[in-house]
């Protein structure tokens, strides 16, 4: 099956299936039944199976999944199997706090630059990478061969860089601007829009409707 076959809905709980197989293979585990890691990702063992059909199955009637095969294959599917250069643009704390987040690295994505536009940041260093200013980001780029660029800057700024990002051959951005720039560039460029209030606003949601069931059943 072609993976624009795929529904979005499978292809986000991928990552979940990634993170809770390296779990288990951190604790020793070398095979489960997609009822067991049914209890871990809270989705049923019925939806687990029909998820992993769509790339082929991986697992054995009797045995279920072998733990480090199936992690390595999902590996591939997300393409965890090789490098990516990543670079960021907008060295204030979230950005920062992107650039010292190592796990990344150890996921295959390489942190190789970090730009910003105040002069007062120039040359500070970030987890041994020192900040640049973001007229160097077009010869950066082309020299570098950068896959994916992280948009960490203010909402007035983030569809002016990303159209440097584009116009330079930058093919992945992962923005954290509070605009969805989906519009704003071409459409063989793709784009993952964070926003982090959203996912806040779902928590508030959830606490309020959990606290109003609560009141209802005392």
């Amino acid at each position: 099956m072609e993976e624009k076959d795929i529904s979005r809905a499978v292809i986000k709980r991928l990552p979940r299936y990634y993170r809770y197989l390296g779990e288990l293979m951190d604790d020793g585990v070398e095979r489960i039944s997609s009822n067991e890691l049914s209890g871990r990702m809270k989705v049923t063992a019925s939806q687990i199976r029909q998820d992993l059909n769509n790339f082929g199955g991986f697992g054995q009637q009797g045995y279920g999944y072998n733990v480090k095969y199936l992690h390595s294959e999902i590996a591939k599917i997300l393409g965890l199997d090789k490098s990516h250069n990543m670079i960021i643009l907008g060295a204030g704390n979230l950005g920062q706090a992107l650039a010292n987040y190592t796990q990344f690295e150890k996921q295959g994505f390489k942190l190789i630059g970090i730009f910003d536009i105040n002069p007062v940041l120039k040359g500070v260093s970030v987890r041994g990478i020192e900040i640049r200013m973001v007229d160097e980001l077009p010869d950066f780029i082309k020299k570098h061969q950068v896959e994916i660029a992280t948009l960490t800057l203010p909402k007035s700024k983030a569809v002016e860089m990303a159209k440097v990002l584009v116009d330079n051959g930058v093919k992945a951005i992962w923005n954290f601007a509070h605009t969805d720039l989906n519009l704003s560039v071409p459409s063989d460029v793709i784009v993952e829009n964070v926003h982090l209030s959203e996912s806040l606003m779902r928590l508030s949601y959830n606490l309020s409707r959990y606290e109003k069931d609560h009141k209802k059943e005392s």
